[in-house]
């Protein structure tokens, strides 16, 4: 595959990680923004296990969607999840994206975050919907989650967790809405809107929400044992936080 997956590869699906309640918050609201007559076809980029594509569905009683996600295990949880006679789920990188006109509208959620090659992500994206329809999505943008990109950096340092993280990076493409108007206007799109919009997270379970979300691309690299206590050190430098700061990307461009 080229560019990043849509994921780590150590997500477990059997926690609703991409889908924490603050998430589903955030969904909605991008769900919100798509206007839909609910007989359209929507294509979903990167679905995970499903569940923000059940509530896009909600808004499609006459129509279906097309459900893409690039992690093997979160396309069969949403082929469990999804009905097979209204959705179609695709597993495919999403940077490799061969799909032309099959789409009225394109919506994603908490994903482009994930993909390195934005270029490439949003010239998929253009031949995918057709003339006329509309990409809207949200994603982490610029200064997102700083505070456990920052504590992250130097508590990977640290004895006893720096040999296994030797040459860890970050893997995030939290991109500006500046830089991302000329990648999609670049890639044909027009009547593009991006800004930045500042939300917090305050989930009931601080510790079990930065494992599972902000600590999903370490998890693969430890023990379970060292990976419980990396996460206790990473809380610890950030001061116990009850709250996570987060800064959404919101995108909304018309293919013309």
């Amino acid at each position: 595959m080229s560019g990043r997956e849509t994921k780590p590869a150590s997500w477990d699906t059997g926690t609703p990680t991409r889908v924490s309640i603050p998430q589903r918050v955030m969904s909605a609201a991008a769900l919100d923004r798509l206007p839909l007559n609910g007989e359209e076809t929507v294509l979903h980029v990167g679905c995970g296990t499903g569940e923000v594509t059940e509530a896009l569905l909600a808004k499609l009683p006459e129509g279906r969607a097309i459900a893409v996600d690039g992690s093997p295990s979160m396309v069969e949880k949403a082929k469990e999840r999804l009905p097979e006679d209204r959705v179609e789920v695709i597993c495919c990188d999403l940077t490799e994206l061969e799909m032309d006109g099959v789409a009225d509208h394109a919506f994603s959620n908490a994903v482009f975050h994930w993909v390195d090659d934005h270029d490439r992500l949003f010239a998929g994206l253009f031949r995918a919907i057709r003339p006329g329809g509309l990409l809207v999505a949200q994603c982490g943008g610029e200064g997102n989650i700083a505070e456990i990109v920052t504590a992250l950096e130097t508590v990977r340092k640290e004895a006893p967790w720096q040999e296994e993280l030797a040459g860890f990076t970050a893997p995030w493409n939290f991109a500006g809405p500046d830089e991302t108007t000329r990648r999609l206007e670049a890639a044909g799109f027009t009547e593009v809107e991006c800004s930045l919009e500042k939300r917090a997270a305050r989930p009931k379970d601080p510790r079990a929400f930065l494992q599972n979300s902000g600590l999903g691309p370490v998890r693969a690299r430890l023990t379970p044992e060292m990976f419980n206590a990396f996460s206790d050190r990473m809380m610890e430098a950030m001061g116990q936080p009850e709250t996570f700061q987060y800064v959404r990307l919101n995108i909304k461009a018309r293919r013309p």
